[in-house]
């Protein structure tokens, strides 16, 4: 059957399920039914347990985990009098964020449409009217709805369990929202595309989940950044999660901690251009190898 015969039995009445992305599905529709799977996709990411603690409630845990057990280190960026520091929670708070970023955009989606490819629910889809962008709207929905719970939890357990002060300017905020924005969105993109790595839905929690790990290692997210070798930075600073972080912290770090910064300032215009053409290289890598339709469609 050729694709054009298919498309036109496929959108007359009875004639069975149309094609994914048929024309008579507009772009309104599909605004439409994307917005509906937000709240299924939600749903079904909440009702899986080891998903939940191992992409939303792990940053939590972690902060609450250096905070505690750095405490006794003092400050951090002290003065030698003592002054001028700020606690261990405040410190680690920006790259929490960012690793939330991650975890929520890459390691979730990654690891999900892996597994959805394998059990054979991409296959399912793909014999019912949902398109493409609809299901592309409701994972991406997903991860905005259940990042921003995690940022908030986050920045609730830094401020009133842990005393941080968190910024009192808008400029801070705002760097703050579109640090977020384009990160989580750069993030959920990424893990669309990766999902295509692994070769079966068993195999995608190992293939993808250790080089993330590796990566939040060498991006100042558990370590201090200035710490690493300059070739060790060089190679971090290819990757997205260490402009995430570095976004994060010219947003809830002191003016002063800049210096320790590559280059000695946050660069913000570096995170937004990298951040950029990640998201780019992410949305043109999904247009060319996503796949749900089946072969013989």
């Amino acid at each position: 059957m050729t694709a054009a015969t298919a498309s036109g039995t496929g959108a007359g009445r009875g004639g069975g399920p149309r094609a994914s992305g048929s024309p008579s599905f507009g772009v309104g529709r599909a605004l439409r039914l994307g917005f509906g799977r937000v709240g299924y996709e939600a749903r079904v990411y909440f009702r899986a347990g080891d998903t939940v603690f191992f992409t939303f409630l792990f940053p939590v845990v972690l902060l609450a985990i250096f905070s505690v057990a750095f405490d006794g280190l003092g400050d951090v960026g002290a003065n030698p009098d003592g002054t001028g520091g700020i606690s261990q929670a405040a410190y680690y708070l920006p790259g929490m964020v960012a690793a939330g970023i991650l975890l929520s955009g890459v390691q979730n989606l990654g690891v999900d449409i892996a597994v959805e490819r394998g059990d054979g629910t991409l296959k399912r889809l793909a014999g019912t009217p949902l398109p493409v962008l609809s299901y592309f709207i409701g994972k991406m929905g997903q991860v905005l709805v259940t990042s921003a719970a995690q940022v908030v939890l986050l920045l609730l357990l830094a401020r009133v369990v842990f005393g941080v002060a968190l910024p009192s300017d808008v400029e801070h905020w705002l760097t703050f929202v579109w640090v977020y924005l384009l990160g989580i969105f750069t993030a959920a993109v990424l893990g669309i595309a990766i999902s295509r790595l692994p070769r079966s839905g068993k195999s995608a929690s190992a293939v993808i989940i250790p080089p993330l790990l590796i990566l939040q290692f060498i991006s100042g997210v558990y370590l201090n950044f200035a710490l690493l070798p300059d070739w060790l930075q060089n190679v971090a600073s290819v990757f997205p999660l260490k402009w995430i972080a570095q976004g994060m912290r010219a947003a809830l770090l002191p003016e002063s901690f800049a210096a320790a910064e590559q280059g000695g300032s946050w660069n913000l215009a570096g995170v937004a251009i990298v951040l950029g053409v990640w998201l780019v290289v992410g949305l043109v890598v999904c247009r060319v190898t996503f796949r749900w339709i089946r072969k013989d469609s």
